[in-house]
Formats: structure tokens, C-alpha cells, sequence
């Protein structure tokens, strides 16, 4: 479904020079399967996720969806993936109901259709109650519910969620969590980036660990724990980045 090899982002800097913000990474995702980015802020999560959605291109490697190619065809992979993030934008003069029925338009999806489908979806996400409030007078949480719908009303079989609970209450990230498990479980491939260490735990059917633009360790949470002598997964992504550094440190050392 996600087919991810050697990916690599570079920008040019004028103060510094050229920064990479991605370093060849490689993964795969399949139907039914969360895929889990794990890192801190600036690890790269976010310019891979932007990639996979073609709203960058790389400057190396290839990736797929679905049998697309993110950079020669871009418009096919667009109808394959729905995304969401802390930043999705919500327009303040439409209302919830407004706003999805657009998008689905944009996908192209025949009226009747369409209602079919937005009717279903706000059954599932408990979306009636605020199905006539306008962007404006929405909580965070009820912005939240409207990027989730408008990312699956053309139903891709792909979904994307880059830092989803950033800022939001407990019980909105909760539910937030509940609904990607059910995605899931609708057989749809999901990656889902974080830098919450319990999100990882338990969403996750595979974990890479991100920082600094390159995988640090990859594999189910079991292998991980496995591989690594450590049944803890914040102090096993601690460990792994306290020895990244300190391997870059000693190599910045003059001989």
C-alpha cells in the first residue's frame, strides 16, 4: 500500500548551508496496519509526511502509494490518502456539514453519494450535534471531528495524521485515538506520526524511531523491546537518542 525507499529531503541554507531534513529513509505500510513515526519535534516526521501527501517533493529516494508515485503523479496520489494534522485549516463561515460536503465535491463525489456517505460519517464520529455550527464558534475538538471527516468522506484507502493530538484536552485526544483504531479496522493504512511515547505504545503496529532526519530503530514495539534489552519504550527512544548525539559528537572531535 506504502512504499517508502531511500527518501531524502535537502534544503540549502545561506547561513549554514545544506541542511537535511530527511535522510534516507525506507518503510512499508499494508491495508490494516498503523505505521507509527516516533520523534521529537524537528525529527523529520512532518517533511516525510508532506512527501507522502506531495506537498513536497523529495530530493532522493522514491515513494508510492497504492501503486502511485508521489512525485509523477501526484493528482492520482492525492485520491488515495486523506490527511489530517494540528494545522488542518477550518473555514470560519461554514458550518461542519458545509465544509465535508465541499470537499467531497472537490473529490468529485456524485450528490447523492455523497450524502449517503456524510450521513454515515457523522454517525460514526457523534458529528450531528455540531453539524450546522460554523467554523468559528467551534472548539478544538470540534474542528478536530471536521478535519477527520473531510480526510475520509472520499473514503482513501490511505490515511495520514501528522501530530493529530498536538494541543488538544485529554478526553478530545482520546477519542481522537479511538477513531483512528477503528480505521484500522476498516482494513485502511494508516501512518500516524507523534512524539508521545503512550500514542505509540498503543496505536502502533510498527514504530520507527525518528531523529534528526534518519531512522534510529524500526520494528513492532515487541521487537523493539526485544532487540534492545529495554521493556520501556520512552526510555528505549531516550537511549537511542542520547547515542546518536554522542556519536555525532565524537566524530565532530578533531583526531
Amino acid at each position: 500500500m506504502i512504499h517508502v525507499r531511500g527518501l531524502t529531503k535537502t534544503y540549502t541554507d545561506l547561513k549554514h548551508g545544506q541542511f537535511t531534513a530527511l535522510n534516507g529513509i525506507s518503510f512499508d505500510a499494508a491495508p490494516g496496519m498503523i505505521y507509527g513515526l516516533l520523534g521529537p519535534n524537528g525529527a523529520g516526521k512532518t517533511t516525510a509526511l508532506r512527501i507522502l501527501s506531495t506537498m513536497l517533493e523529495p530530493t532522493s529516494g522514491s515513494a508510492t502509494i497504492n501503486g502511485y508515485d508521489v512525485v509523477t503523479q501526484p493528482s492520482l496520489v492525492r485520491r488515495q490518502i486523506g490527511f489530517v494534522s494540528t494545522n488542518t485549516a477550518v473555514y470560519d463561515r461554514m458550518t461542519a456539514w458545509e465544509m465535508v460536503e465541499y470537499f467531497g465535491r472537490l473529490h468529485g463525489i456524485e450528490a447523492e453519494l455523497l450524502r449517503e456517505r456524510m450521513e454515515d460519517i457523522f454517525q460514526r464520529l457523534q458529528m450531528n450535534e455540531i453539524r450546522d455550527i460554523l467554523g468559528s464558534k467551534m472548539s478544538t475538538g470540534m474542528k478536530q471531528k471536521v478535519s477527520i471527516a473531510r480526510a475520509i468522506v472520499h473514503d482513501p484507502p490511505v490515511l495520514v495524521f501528522d501530530e493529530a493530538t498536538a494541543g488538544l484536552d485529554v478526553l478530545v485526544a482520546r477519542a481522537l485515538l479511538g477513531t483512528v483504531a477503528e480505521l484500522r479496522g476498516q482494513g485502511k493504512c494508516i501512518v500516524f506520526s507523534t512524539h508521545i511515547m503512550r500514542e505509540a505504545e498503543r496505536l502502533c503496529d510498527r514504530i520507527a524511531v525518528l531523529y534528526r532526519g534518519q531512522y534510529l530503530a524500526e520494528g513492532t514495539l515487541a521487537e523493539l523491546q526485544a532487540q534492545y534489552g529495554e521493556p520501556d519504550l520512552e526510555e528505549l527512544f531516550f537511549r537511542l537518542i542520547s547515542q546518536h548525539d554522542r556519536q555525532r559528537q565524537a566524530a565532530a572531535l578533531p583526531a
